[in-house]
């Protein structure tokens, strides 16, 4: 895909994939038959946070070299925490999944399966709005 349409579509396309993310968990939550403890929704927030967070870093810093420059080192330290985030909200999503289809008095299976759907989709979302900014939309 051309870089110009790429830039243009990107963000919208993110928009609707995270806000599909959001969906999936809403649904489940309002189809639930019992009462969603605050701890499920807790993959959902920190996937949200970790787009967020690798949103924050620009692409030029991680391309440019220096041995003497701090820049580039926080930016790679930022972003290993983001994706370390990203990752556990989504081991966190699957932990849930597989507690709500073993446990009989929890939440129906189909809110783990939404939940790790949300994971998921929020961090895609995150990866196509970081990849379609162009260096122009940050100045």
């Amino acid at each position: 895909m051309r870089s110009d349409v790429w830039s243009a579509l990107g963000p919208s396309l993110a928009g609707a994939v995270f806000g599909a993310g959001w969906w999936f968990w809403v649904d489940a939550i309002v189809c639930s038959n019992v009462t969603v403890p605050f701890v499920q929704y807790l993959p959902g927030i920190c996937a949200s946070l970790a787009a967020l967070m690798f949103n924050c870093v620009r692409r030029e810093e991680l391309q440019d070299y220096s041995p003497y420059d701090d820049e580039s080192c926080r930016s790679r330290a930022w972003l290993f925490i983001a994706y370390v985030v990203s990752f556990v909200s989504l081991a966190g999503s699957v932990g849930i999944l597989i507690q709500d289809s073993l446990l009989p008095t929890g939440p129906s299976a189909w809110t783990g399966v939404a939940g790790v759907l949300q994971c998921f989709l929020v961090l895609v979302s995150g990866l196509i709005f970081w990849t379609s900014r162009s260096p122009s939309d940050y100045y």
